[in-house]
Parts: structure tokens; sequence; C-alpha cells
């Protein structure tokens, strides 16, 4: 049997890019959201791609870390769901 901890540690399990658990609807938004993105892009100048860019990148950030929050979170809410199922 396959240690999930043994896995997760080894980088054999990564939630955040695992496509499975993306819906139909997820993937169809993402690729809106990269038409939108790129036709954005096209009507900007410069200055405007260089602080879009930025924005960019401060939102990428901030999704790393509230998708880490979510999954440590669910994770904890998970193994009190477990102990309590095995306490009783």
């Amino acid at each position: 049997m396959i240690s999930m901890i043994k896995e997760l540690w080894r980088g054999n399990i990564c939630p955040q890019t695992d496509s499975r658990n993306n819906s139909p609807e997820m993937k169809e938004l993402m690729e809106y959201m990269a038409r939108h993105h790129d036709n954005l892009l096209k009507t900007m100048t410069d200055e405007q791609k260089e602080v879009f860019e930025k924005f960019d990148d401060c939102w990428s950030e901030y999704m790393s870390l509230a998708e880490a929050s979510i999954f440590e979170y669910a994770f904890k809410l998970g193994m009190q769901i477990a102990i309590e199922t095995l306490t009783e």
C-alpha cells in the first residue's frame, strides 16, 4: 500500500497543481481568463503592462498563500473528523 504521507513528502502528490481536481467548469474558466488576459495585454501601453504585471505577480502570491491556508485548514478539519470518528 502506498503511504500518502511519504508520497506527499517526496513531491509525488501536489494538491495545488493536480489537474485531476479541476472540474470542467474550472478548466473553462481558466481558458476564459487566459483569453481575456491576452486581449487586455494587447490594448495596454508598456507602462500599463508593467503595472498589470506587478498586480498579476501580487495576485499569484496572494493565491498561493490562500491555497496553503485552505489546505492547512482542510487537513486539520479532516484529521479532527478522523479523530472524532475513531474515538467514538
